[in-house]
């Protein structure tokens, strides 16, 4: 993961069996992590049943907020792939009772078109 990535707040991918031990406690039964990424100490954890988002805080890093979003409650999401100028992707996803979409930046090697097809596995499915 570059600093450069980080100080833009571009995500970088994360792999799925590095975050069991740290998310294996919050998970359901039937839940399993499919994708995940990281800025600085902060993830966005897709599972089979939720968007898990984790904002790391303080010095230590001991405090943490884990905001859960249930699939069933987007509404609408967009994908946005990156271009020739443009090296970033943006995913932006719309929850039920929120006003504005949540927006997501991603590096330009991020797969952004299987993490459509993860959304639309778990948004529309």
């Amino acid at each position: 993961m570059s600093l450069l990535n980080n100080l833009f707040g571009n995500a970088s991918e994360v792999n799925v069996d590095e975050l069991k031990g740290e998310f294996g406690a919050i998970l359901i039964p039937d839940e399993d992590i499919v994708a995940a990424f990281r800025i600085f100490r902060d993830k966005w954890v897709f599972t089979t049943k939720r968007l898990i988002m984790l904002n790391v805080q303080g010095v230590t890093g001991s405090k943490r907020d884990y905001h859960s979003i249930p699939y069933r409650s987007i509404d609408q999401f967009s994908v946005e792939t990156s271009g020739t100028f443009d090296g970033d992707c943006e995913m932006k996803l719309w929850v039920k009772g929120m006003h504005e979409p949540l927006k997501k930046e991603f590096k330009r090697d991020v797969d952004v078109k299987a993490l459509q097809r993860i959304l639309a596995t778990y948004v529309l499915g």
